[in-house]
């Protein structure tokens, strides 16, 4: 084993430019499995941070005549569907957008979302710290709730972090929770941050935004007993009663679909997954696959001339009818790990035309 370690390096230290190739290959590769499998532990080996996430559906807008599928949900869809509907427990929504964060440092940008006040308690996570919003903020509080990332990360894990001010958008908001850390596939990359108002959007009038534009991502918890089914089968009334009510919004002849959020959150992204461990799993093979004809090439190589050094060896000793003494590097090579083999003799009789037998004798002997 020592002898073909010792041959490895030898061949890469032969070939920098290879080795070096080599290495960054197998780096990248053992990288993306590295980050793959992370990814794959938090979605789907450690579960999904919410409570009962069965029975948390999502639903979605879809506008057939513009070839526009599950899309967000617009405000006055989602008041006539929470107030119409029968099958939830509870009924939230979200608008997600970026802040401004100012206060801590330098000015950045972070993402996250305005939502109803009891969008958590619909999702069924519980904070690490402080509270949930509360009914009465839903619309005039300037409140917030960070992720416990957001917390370590810019706040240095302050123990008193609840009651905290940060400044979002140029407005002061109290902190009441830190969250734990949700699926990005849920929340987007780098979302830290969640504040109420979700009907205030910057630049964008009420009656604009009651018109019927897509803009909210919608989530229900399944009442004890009441399965997806009864609740798809609940939604073409609730569709035809919107389209009755509002003929002229802009979404009046959407339909809307519903998932699960295991489904929503972990089920597009196991083929991608999958693909992508296929990927990584690329360059080590064709970095085994380099070294073994790198290495099966230069072992015929040297076998070769091996050969080469016993038949000249062997002819001299058949014309001269002697024995022969030949010293070569290559040959001996097998027996260099002998500290007292210092000369390798062949001793060959020469037997017919072009044929060679005889004895080859290795002599130990000490200087």
């Amino acid at each position: 084993m020592m002898n073909d370690l010792r041959f490895a390096l030898r061949q890469l230290l032969k070939s920098p430019g290879f080795t070096f190739l080599a290495v960054i290959t197998l780096a990248l590769g053992i990288g993306l499995n590295t980050a793959i499998f992370s990814l794959i532990n938090d979605l789907f080996l450690r579960g999904l941070p919410f409570k009962e996430p069965g029975r948390v559906l999502h639903m979605y807008s879809n506008a057939k005549d513009r070839n526009l599928l599950e899309i967000a949900v617009s405000a006055p869809r989602y008041q006539h569907y929470r107030d119409g509907q029968t099958m939830f427990d509870g009924f939230a929504g979200e608008n997600i957008f970026a802040f401004s964060l100012t206060g801590l440092g330098d000015p950045v940008q972070l993402f996250g979302g305005k939502v109803t006040s009891n969008y958590f308690d619909v999702l069924g996570v519980r904070p690490i710290r402080g509270r949930n919003f509360l009914p009465q903020e839903e619309d005039t509080a300037d409140v917030a709730m960070v992720t416990e990332n957001f917390w370590q990360k810019r706040m240095g894990g302050d123990a008193n972090v609840i009651g905290r001010s940060i400044t979002l958008d140029g407005v002061p908001h109290t902190i009441v929770g830190v969250l734990p850390n949700l699926p990005f596939s849920w929340t987007g990359p780098n979302a830290e941050v969640w504040t109420t108002k979700p009907f205030v959007i910057p630049g964008f009038s009420y009656e604009r935004m009651m018109r019927g534009t897509g803009f909210l991502r919608v989530v229900g918890r399944l009442k004890p007993g009441m399965t997806l089914e009864q609740a798809r089968a609940a939604l073409p009334s609730l569709n035809q009663s919107y389209r009755s009510q509002y003929p002229d919004k802009i979404d009046s002849s959407a339909t809307m679909s519903l998932k699960t959020l295991p489904e929503d959150v972990t089920g597009n992204l196991r083929p991608a997954f999958a693909t992508l461990l296929a990927a990584g799993r690329v360059p080590r093979e064709r970095v085994a696959t380099f070294h073994f004809r790198k290495f099966a090439g230069e072992r015929s190589r040297r076998s070769s001339r091996r050969s080469a050094g016993v038949a000249a060896g062997a002819t001299r000793a058949e014309n001269g009818g002697q024995f022969s003494s030949v010293r070569s590097r290559d040959w001996c090579q097998p027996f260099a790990s002998r500290a007292r083999v210092h000369n390798c003799t062949v001793d060959l009789n020469g037997r017919g035309h072009g044929n060679l037998s005889g004895t080859a004798k290795f002599t130990d002997r000490s200087d």
